[in-house]
C-alpha cells in the first residue's frame, strides 16, 4: 500500500490525482477505483492506495481515506459562503435553520468528517443532534 494526499479530484469527470508521500509523479485515480464516495475525495485528504501501470502511466486503485484535511471547512449547502462567514449576524446572533436545512448540513458535515461512517450511523447521529437542537430551540419547525 502507498500513502499520499489528494492533489485534485473532479467529481463531474470522475477522476483526479494523488501525490504519493514518498515522492515521484502524481498518480491518476478514477472514481471507479475509490473505496469511498467520490464527494469525500477532496484536496489535501490523506489516502492509502495500490498502484498499477496503466495505459498512460501509473494508476491508483483501492483508494481509501486515512484522514480528511485538517484545514478543510465544508461549504454550506446551497451557499458559496463558509459557515463562519454566513451564520452570524452583525449583532452576534446565529442563523436559525429549518429541520430540513439542518439535516442536509449535518449529513454533509458527517460525510466530510468521517467518510467511513455507514448510512445508518449517519442517520442515528443526525437524528440525535436534531433532537438536541429542537430541545434548545435552535431550529425552526
Amino acid at each position: 500500500m502507498v500513502r499520499g494526499r489528494v492533489v485534485k479530484f473532479d467529481e463531474v469527470r470522475g477522476y483526479g490525482f494523488v501525490a504519493p508521500d514518498d515522492g515521484g509523479e502524481d498518480v491518476f485515480v478514477h472514481a471507479n477505483d475509490l473505496l469511498v464516495d467520490k464527494r469525500a475525495f477532496t484536496p489535501g485528504t490523506s489516502v492509502e492506495f495500490e498502484i498499477k501501470d496503466g495505459e498512460r502511466g501509473r494508476k491508483g486503485y483501492d483508494v481509501r481515506i486515512l484522514a480528511a484535511p485538517q484545514t478543510a471547512v465544508p461549504a454550506r449547502t446551497g451557499s458559496a459562503e463558509r459557515p463562519s462567514e454566513a451564520s452570524h449576524d452583525v449583532d452576534g446572533t446565529c442563523e436559525v435553520l429549518s429541520v430540513a436545512e439542518l439535516r442536509n448540513e449535518l449529513t454533509e458535515a458527517f460525510i466530510q468528517a468521517a467518510p467511513d461512517l455507514t448510512a445508518a450511523q449517519i442517520v442515528r447521529l443526525r437524528d440525535g443532534v436534531i433532537a438536541l437542537a429542537a430541545g434548545y430551540g435552535w431550529i425552526e419547525n
